[in-house]
């Protein structure tokens, strides 16, 4: 037995050598006539040397541009040393240039979409005859030259796969019409979806080519007319790695991709490098990719097939609609289906192996339009005594005729329903799909004539809802602390339940005169003051946790005027208590006598000025300005996660108002401080008055500016602001009241003055007010008894001046000096009620001189 060995086969420039070695390779074999053979990897000089090709190779046939193949156009070598299908041969033959002879010119391929060949051939149909009526190009770049050049000879033009933008230029084309509707019928649809999802900022990114460019054109344009926005717009050329970038750097969410199926991998690659893809990100495509075009191994890009499943993973595309996906019957009798069936059957072979098969059923429309359109004319030329025959290249009137009858067309084909818009192109509707699970899936359709979106209610998210368009700032309420705003509460109803029952102790014992001393209507103002003030703790904590934005100011103007008359009225009546005293014992002496005299109506006035003042103020403020509800965004997490925002009542009117409390906090604690040595039975608690408005006007400046500070933090703020409040009516309500209570409970209130004044008492300041009316009394007693003193001494000079005047005339003898036993002799009258020391005998000495 002969045995053999199998070696792969290398190029080689002649047959293996040795007869038991099999090369599995295949002999070269010639090109046809007028064509050639594409050879994948060889240059043009290895081509010459080699006489045999690898196992699995293969080689394309090529023909010159008037010729195609007929035949397999694609060759592989088998294991067994042959071609495959070489019993079919391949040859390059002419195209049928006279295919639909009469008066409509298509030529299949125009020059394989060559604008230079297309140009040829058009000159060789107008220059020949018969006279064409209408012309039929493919491609957009050839039916942007024959458009253009087809008015000059009145003819018009009708294209089944011409897409570009720039063909809706009815300027520039005013005689092409085409059955293939123009990519931009895509942005509609895009608009429509945009809306449905609630975006408004939309990011592009686009490849540079003329056909992309005018269709973001026209996408910038829609979406500025419903009201969105193209935030960010990128382009490239053919490395799309800075573009992606920029997205992410421009915190781009709503991305349009317009790309060829070539430049998309490169994108999404870098998409998968940058992450701009999950959740966060939805991307729209062109939907004439292959449903698998992200598998596709391309040496262009260094990313796995598992990373660009990730990165294009549920993108939405937007897909002209080819064939219509309803089962309804066309003008031709056919459904869409049977159009399929039949066109398969007549080609014979793999549709996705033949050239421009999705555009058939538009072609075939574009037949149909053609048809009825002539038809159409036909009737209305009859009307005029003309026929189509009667057509040439100068006669307008029968290419108006045919424009008017193409411009009207609107009936059923296998690709939809079949009607042209103002422009000339094709209305129809739009498939959207969605990648889920690396599979396309049919969410909707969207009819743009009638602006119908016909939704399946099938698409799904990554984050389970469709994203948001931007990086949004959810703002959340940060609202202030229960428990500390029931802690001061609490506190609060406890001092207002305090306040009563000073105020109801100071009415019911208004009788006794140690009360009736204190002056207890200003005591009791202020009692009702701290009431006020206390009550203004419950407005102070409220917020938007309690009430809604809409009573926020009324809790605004409740919390100002509370706050303002309770200070008012309880700091009013303290301050006036205080002014008084200052005011009458610090005069000069030739005055001491209007110390004797206090008027109560004046003490009241003064307070009743102090509140009318306030009640002007805030008047005239809530009219002018109002305090009004103001949201304060930053400054920490709101209850939900959020970013956090606080309510605020704010006017900035306030200043002066504020100023003026300052200020009368200010002069306070100077007058305290001047009258801390004064004792008087008129107002016989104005030392503790004093010591009130020491703590409220200190507690008052330290915490307003602190609270001014905390703004942002409601839970310090606010307990700054309340506990001020409540200490301040605490210590005033304390201070003033309770050792009134004291007093009377353990005196009892039905002695008289006189026991209470013998009656000793344990409190060190009634025994100084005591001590303080003995001296006055005896101060006056004294004065009294000078005052006789020197009238006597009066009448002493003048006796002595009427001696000298006598012995001035007498001769003189020896002087006699009484001594000064004498003088005190003659102020003696009354020694018994002068002490020792209060006998000075130097106003005596002047009688002598």
């Amino acid at each position: 037995m002969s045995s053999s060995t199998s070696l792969p086969c290398p190029l080689l420039p002649r047959p293996p050598a040795h007869p038991h070695h099999v090369l599995h390779c295949c002999e070269i074999i010639h090109p046809p006539r007028d064509g050639g053979i594409r050879y994948r990897g060889l240059t043009p000089e290895e081509v010459q040397s080699v006489r045999f090709l690898p196992f699995d190779y293969e080689i394309e046939y090529v023909c010159r541009p008037d010729r195609e193949i007929v035949g397999p156009k694609v060759r592989k070598c088998q294991r067994n040393g042959t071609w495959t299908a070489m019993g079919h041969p391949s040859r390059c033959c002419y195209r049928d240039s006279r295919m639909g002879q009469g008066h409509g010119a298509g030529w299949p391929g125009w020059g394989r979409c060559d604008p230079g060949q297309a140009t040829k051939y058009l000159y060789e149909l107008l220059y020949n005859d018969p006279i064409k009526i209408i012309l039929m190009p493919g491609c957009s770049s050839v039916s942007t030259l024959v458009a253009e050049a087809a008015r000059m000879w009145n003819l018009i033009v009708l294209s089944y796969g011409s897409s570009s933008p720039a063909l809706s230029n009815r300027q520039r084309f005013p005689t092409f019409f085409r059955t293939h509707p123009s990519a931009t019928l895509h942005n509609p649809t895009r608009v429509q979806l945009f809306k449905k999802w609630g975006w408004t900022k939309i990011a592009t990114i686009q490849q540079t080519t003329e056909v992309f460019t005018s269709t973001l054109d026209d996408l910038d344009q829609r979406v500025k007319e419903a009201g969105l926005e193209i935030t960010f717009r990128q382009s490239f050329f053919s490395d799309p790695a800075a573009p992606v970038r920029n997205l992410k750097r421009q915190d781009a969410r709503i991305i349009v991709g317009l790309f060829y199926e070539t430049e998309a991998r490169k994108v999404f690659c870098e998409v998968y490098k940058e992450k701009l893809y999950g959740k966060k990100y939805v991307w729209f495509l062109i939907g004439w990719y292959a449903d698998n075009w992200f598998r596709i191994k391309d040496p262009a890009i260094n990313c796995t097939e598992a990373e660009m499943a990730e990165a294009v993973e549920g993108h939405v595309t937007t897909e002209i609609v080819m064939l219509n996906p309803e089962n309804t019957r066309s003008i031709s009798n056919m459904t869409s289906q049977e159009f399929i069936e039949k066109l398969q059957k007549r080609l014979g072979k793999n549709p996705e192996e033949t050239g421009g098969f999705q555009e058939a059923p538009l072609a075939y429309d574009a037949i149909w339009a053609l048809a009825l359109a002539l038809n159409k004319t036909s009737a209305e030329l009859v009307k005029k005594g003309l026929r189509l025959e009667d057509f040439n290249y100068n006669n307008k009137n029968i290419t108006d005729e045919i424009y008017r009858a193409l411009n009207s067309s609107a009936f059923e084909g296998v690709s939809g329903h079949v009607v042209f818009d103002a422009s000339g192109s094709r209305m129809a509707w739009t498939l959207i799909e969605q990648l889920q699970g690396g599979v396309y899936k049919k969410i909707g359709y969207y009819d743009s004539t009638k602006d119908n979106l016909s939704w399946y209610n099938n698409d799904k998210w990554i984050g389970g809802a469709p994203p948001a368009d931007y990086t949004k700032v959810i703002t959340t309420f940060r609202f202030l602390s229960q428990k500390l705003f029931i802690s001061v509460s609490v506190l609060a109803s406890l001092g207002i339940l305090l306040a009563i029952i000073c105020l109801a102790f100071n009415i019911y014992n208004g009788h006794v005169r140690y009360i009736q001393n204190s002056q207890p209507y200003l005591n009791n103002m202020t009692a009702v003051g701290c009431t006020l003030a206390l009550a203004a703790v419950f407005p102070l904590g409220l917020d938007g946790y309690h009430i809604g934005p809409g009573l926020f100011p009324f809790v605004c103007q409740a919390r100002l005027w509370l706050l303002g008359l309770g200070f008012s009225l309880a700091y009013g009546s303290m301050f006036t208590k205080i002014w008084w005293v200052h005011t009458v014992f610090t005069k000069k002496e030739e005055k001491k006598e209007k110390r004797k005299t206090l008027e109560p109506w004046k003490l009241y006035a003064t307070v009743g000025l102090l509140v009318g003042l306030d009640v002007v103020t805030l008047i005239i403020w809530q009219i002018v300005d109002p305090l009004h509800r103001t949201i304060e965004v930053g400054g920490g997490l709101g209850v939900q996660g959020g970013l956090g925002a606080q309510e605020h009542c704010r006017g900035p009117k306030g200043g002066i108002f504020y100023g003026f409390k300052g200020l009368l906090l200010l002069l306070g604690i100077f007058l305290a401080y001047e009258t801390k040595s004064v004792s008087t039975e008129k107002i016989n608690d104005h030392r503790a008055v004093g010591m009130a408005i020491y703590n409220v006007a200190v507690l008052c400046l330290i915490t307003a500016p602190v609270t001014m500070i905390l703004s942002s933090q409601q839970d310090a703020a606010f307990a700054f602001a309340s506990l001020a409040v409540v200490f301040s009516s605490y210590i005033t309500l304390v201070v003033l009241f309770v050792p009134k209570m004291r007093r009377l409970i353990t005196r009892g209130e039905w002695q008289s003055e006189q026991q209470d004044t013998m009656k000793t008492g344990s409190s060190t300041n009634n025994n100084e007010e005591e001590k303080s009316r003995l001296l006055e009394k005896e101060n006056r007693e004294l004065e009294k008894i000078i005052a006789e003193k020197e009238e006597r001494v009066s009448e002493l000079r003048q006796q002595l001046q009427d001696r000298q005047q006598l012995r001035s005339r007498r001769p003189p003898a020896p002087f006699y000096q009484p001594s000064l036993p004498l003088v005190r002799c003659l102020v003696s009258e009354q020694a018994d009620k002068l002490g020792r020391g209060n006998c000075d005998g130097s106003r005596v000495h002047l009688l002598y001189k």
